[in-house]
């Protein structure tokens, strides 16, 4: 039967192409390659002396470079398309029990579109990938620097992401490449600058080939970028922590909330308090909320850690750093200020002033957007019990239940808790009625976000998760022809 072979045939230079590479394109029937419009194929170059006589050749050209095109469908439909003729093409020589290789710059599943053709031919023939060398290998050979050693760890990342996320990642990562340049060129550079990365950050253009340039990535025009071009960072360029051991007094440690998630929900306080701090550690989604800037050091951290993290920050003020642990929401509401004081009890830490900012809580976010459901008394509960054992849990829901009181709940579920939903509607059922007003809020003030009024006998708890706050609503509890959730400050 036909082979479909995706052959990785390296950065540019003939001699670093595989053994095998070598092998197969000589005895293929067929040798496919992509190029661009007008352009000839870097791959097709590099294996010019590896074609065996008589070889037929399916050229597959870009019908778009860029995203702009007449075709109806735009960008991704014109590009839909184009692999759908490359697809009948191959289909046609496999079919007809044709040796098929598919040339591919690098390696074949690095940023390469051979990946596409793959998805579409490996479960209906014979399909092998051979590995090639990547860019970034020639590259970083070409400059001369390790990239990263030990335990570094190094990040793969395109230029095309928006400036502040590249210089977040810039600055989180020990080594990292930066591929896709282009006209994408300055952004780059910026987001290098801002991230504290820029010097000692190479520029290399053309890598293993004969037109191979290489500089220091302050030093590039951005006017002469071509596509063939990336940028190395190597590990040992990412600054060293600047915590100092002989701090005279310790630092401040400020403990921030940043609000349920729009950047409009983000106190001037804590905004400001964020644009002094040296180091913000934290949760790594809420670290990933702190824009980045030159100097600024992230620690981020896994969700199960609160006291380790706390001891961190606790760590790095006592030597006189200017530190900063954040929350999501506000930071004393099931957050890390009381995490902070918790490992703040150690005496070596007696010294250490903590100062907590707050910020919008989610209880009060969903609120909002119901109306006024918690404008009287009311009740704030998490549903987890890692901290906490289910017993403690239940015996809270129905003292709150029989108080009749507003409940709103964090942490309803998650992939490991999957029955507690529906055990707290059954308890809240034995105290009150089952048309009690129940507000659904799922991911408020993301672009994600719904908001669901129904009733406690509506509730589906299979719905629900760990983005989800619910309010349940007390006895009073009202909703206004308009759909309006609101509790009456008053008892009759």
């Amino acid at each position: 039967m036909s082979g479909f072979r995706i052959v990785g045939v390296g950065p540019g230079d003939p001699e670093l192409v595989t053994l095998k590479a070598a092998r197969l394109i000589g005895a293929a029937d067929v040798v496919a390659y992509h190029q661009g419009v007008g352009k000839r194929s870097n791959a097709r170059r590099i294996v010019a002396g590896l074609m065996p006589e008589g070889v037929v050749e399916e050229v597959f050209e870009y019908p778009v470079t860029t995203g702009r095109t007449d075709h109806p469908g735009g960008y991704d439909g014109a590009m839909s398309d184009f692999y759908d003729d490359c697809e009948r093409r191959a289909v046609a020589h496999l079919e007809a029990g044709r040796e098929v290789v598919l040339l591919a710059e690098g390696d074949p599943l690095f940023y390469g579109s051979a990946m596409y053709l793959h998805d579409r031919l490996a479960d209906r023939f014979p399909t092998e990938i051979v590995p090639g060398i990547p860019a970034f290998a020639a590259a970083t050979a070409a400059s001369g620097t390790p990239l990263v050693r030990h335990t570094d760890v190094l990040t793969v990342l395109p230029g095309t992401l928006p400036v502040p996320e590249l210089a977040r990642r810039l600055a989180d990562t020990d080594g990292a490449i930066i591929m896709k340049l282009g006209r994408r060129f300055p952004g780059v550079r910026d987001a290098l600058e801002q991230a504290g990365r820029l010097d000692g950050a190479v520029y290399v253009e053309r890598a293993s080939m004969e037109a191979q340039r290489l500089l220091p990535v302050a030093d590039v025009n951005p006017a002469t970028v071509p596509y063939f071009s990336l940028i190395v960072v190597p590990g040992d360029t990412k600054p060293a922590p600047a915590v100092s051991s002989l701090a005279e007094k310790s630092a401040e440690l400020l403990v921030i909330g940043l609000g349920p998630g729009p950047d409009d929900w983000l106190t001037p306080e804590a905004a400001a308090a964020l644009a002094e701090v040296d180091h913000v550690v934290g949760y790594a989604p809420y670290v990933n909320r702190v824009p980045q800037r030159p100097g600024l050091q992230r620690h981020a951290s896994g969700n199960t850690v609160e006291v380790d993290r706390a001891r961190h920050a606790l760590d790095l003020a006592k030597a006189g750093e200017r530190v900063a642990v954040v929350s999501g929401g506000d930071a004393g509401v099931f957050g890390m200020a009381s995490a902070v004081f918790e490992a703040a009890e150690d005496p070596a830490y007696a010294d250490v002033p903590i100062r907590v900012l707050p910020g919008v809580s989610a209880v009060q976010a969903v609120a909002a957007r119901a109306g006024a459901p918690v404008g009287a008394d009311f009740a704030v509960l998490s549903l987890s019990d890692r901290l906490k054992p289910w017993e403690v849990i239940e015996r809270r829901v129905r003292a709150i239940a029989e108080a009749d009181l507003v409940l709103a709940i964090y942490n309803p579920r998650s992939r490991s808790r999957t029955t507690q939903v529906a055990d707290l509607r059954a308890i809240l059922l034995e105290h009150r009625a089952p048309e009690t007003v129940v507000v659904v809020g799922r991911d408020v003030g993301r672009a994600e976000e719904s908001l669901t009024v129904t009733t406690l006998a509506d509730l589906d708890p299979e719905s629900i998760d760990m983005k989800c706050l619910l309010i349940v609503g007390a006895s009073s509890t009202r909703v206004t022809p308009a759909g309006r959730v609101w509790t009456p400050r008053f008892v009759e």
